[in-house]
C-alpha cells in the first residue's frame, strides 16, 4: 500500500468522493442517512476538506494499491499529540492488513515529529472499530457527546495510543 499526501484540488475532489462512498456504506447501521449526509457535507466535502487543510492545520493522506485509491486518513498534529480525525478503508479492502499499515505510518509520523500520543474520537456504538483500536493498543480516556448542529450529536469515546 502506498500512502500519498493530498495536496491539490483534484486529490481533494477524489478524497471527498471516496469519503462520501465509504461513509454511506459503513455508517448506515450506526447513524441515520440524514446525519450521514449532514456530516459528509460538514466534515468531508471538497469545501470542508480544503478549509481544514488551508485553515485548521489538517493533513490528509490517500491509501493506494497501484493506481486505485482504497482509503484515506485525516490528521492534525498538535503540541504533543496527533489527532487522528479520520481513517477509512473501502469495504472490499478491509481485513487485508491495510489499517495496520496506516497505523505504522501514523506511529512513524509521531516519532518523526516528536509527538507522544495519538488520540481519536469514535462513535460509542461502533463496536467493530473500537475493538480494532483496542487491539492496536488504544484505550478509552473519556466519553464525549458533542452537538454538531442541525439536531445531530456525535456520541463518542475519546481513545488514546501512547507512542513508545
Amino acid at each position: 500500500m502506498d500512502i500519498k499526501k493530498v495536496e491539490d484540488a483534484q486529490q481533494i475532489n477524489l478524497l471527498a468522493a471516496i469519503a462520501d462512498e465509504i461513509w454511506h456504506e459503513y455508517f448506515g447501521i450506526i447513524i441515520s442517512d440524514e446525519q450521514i449526509d449532514y456530516m459528509v457535507e460538514k466534515f468531508q466535502s471538497e469545501h470542508a476538506i480544503t478549509s481544514q487543510i488551508q485553515n485548521d492545520g489538517y493533513e490528509y493522506y490517500m491509501f493506494y494499491i497501484g493506481d486505485e485509491p482504497i482509503g484515506y486518513n485525516g490528521i492534525k498534529p498538535e503540541k504533543d499529540a496527533l489527532f487522528l480525525s479520520k481513517l477509512y478503508i473501502k469495504k472490499e479492502h478491509r481485513s487485508k492488513g491495510y489499517a495496520s499499515k496506516a497505523f505504522e505510518f501514523l506511529t512513524d509520523y509521531c516519532k518523526n515529529h516528536g509527538l507522544k500520543y495519538i488520540y481519536l474520537t469514535v462513535n460509542r456504538r461502533n463496536d467493530d472499530t473500537i475493538n480494532i483500536y483496542k487491539k492496536k493498543g488504544f484505550y478509552v480516556t473519556e466519553e464525549k457527546c458533542a452537538d454538531i448542529g442541525n439536531g445531530f450529536v456525535m456520541d463518542d469515546y475519546i481513545m488514546r495510543l501512547d507512542i513508545k
